[in-house]
């Protein structure tokens, strides 16, 4: 089993300041978390059917009703950004499942005792699941050239889609964390995840435009993070696309909301194995 120990530092050199501290050792867990990947790349391949089935199925047949109002986009373009948004949503939601499994198997226990902060710690796992979620960016920008989507390559473009996926799933993932400190169990982080998934896909601007919703529905659009992720993505990965909030407001939100994300988890990371 890999260590997550540091690396013992040749006597003479300095101590690495908190910042770099706390880099290192997020970056340790999140490599150690990612060569799991290596083992299991079927799974990769496997959460391709979901976006597939949303572009090419119900993307298709919404794309025959008229009269939506999706700001001149085409109907495949307004949804590719919301049906990558969703699919890093899927992954990271469920994230906490992993965290459950290994407390099971000791790998926590050791964790917990390892000289990381807690913020490192779950700053780490949060990044991991933010790399599997790149996975998916990776398999919608294909399916999207495949079906004609006007993607917008820059490569400014395309960092900041990248940016916005790892905002994103870091901040799901962590929620999922904090999920599996309070109820310790992997069947029941799944049902939350379940819980929680639909709501938050629904209630967002992901596949249709917010001015459609009830006003109740309105405003619960606007205190989910996931509507400020697909904003963004929808100005940075099409051509014509725009943001109702700005790409700056979009980011801030998505940054805070996994700042507050972080310091609560760090806090009852210790209790999931008590």
């Amino acid at each position: 089993m890999r260590s997550y120990a540091p690396a013992v530092r040749p006597a003479g050199y300095p101590e690495p300041s908190a910042l770099t501290a706390f880099a290192g050792n997020a970056i340790t867990v999140a490599w150690a978390e990612l060569l799991k990947l290596r083992r299991d790349p079927v799974e990769l391949l496997s959460r391709a059917a979901q976006p597939t089935l949303w572009l090419l199925v119900f993307g298709q047949v919404m794309a025959r009703v008229r009269g939506m109002p999706t700001g001149g986009l085409r109907y495949l373009d307004f949804m590719a950004p919301g049906v990558l948004a969703q699919s890093a949503l899927f992954i990271a939601i469920f994230y906490g499942v992993a965290a459950i499994w290994e407390r099971d198997v000791g790998v926590l226990h050791k964790l917990l005792v390892t000289p990381a902060s807690r913020a490192a710690l779950v700053t780490g796992k949060a990044l991991s699941a933010s790399a599997r979620a790149l996975s998916q960016a990776a398999i919608v920008y294909v399916l999207a050239m495949i079906l004609g989507i006007r993607l917008n390559l820059e490569p400014l473009h395309v960092l900041g889609v990248l940016v916005v996926i790892v905002l994103g799933a870091s901040l799901f993932a962590t929620l999922s964390l904090i999920i599996a400190c309070i109820v310790k169990t992997r069947e029941r982080v799944m049902g939350m995840g379940q819980l929680l998934t639909m709501p938050l896909f629904f209630a967002s601007n992901a596949i249709y435009p917010i001015s459609l919703m009830p006003g109740w529905l309105r405003v619960v659009s606007l205190i989910n993070p996931l509507t400020y992720e697909v904003d963004a993505l929808r100005a940075l990965m099409v051509r014509a696309g725009a943001s109702a909030y700005g790409i700056g407001v979009d980011v801030a939100v998505l940054t805070a909301a996994s700042a507050v994300l972080v310091t609560i988890a760090a806090r009852m990371f210790p209790r999931i194995i008590t």
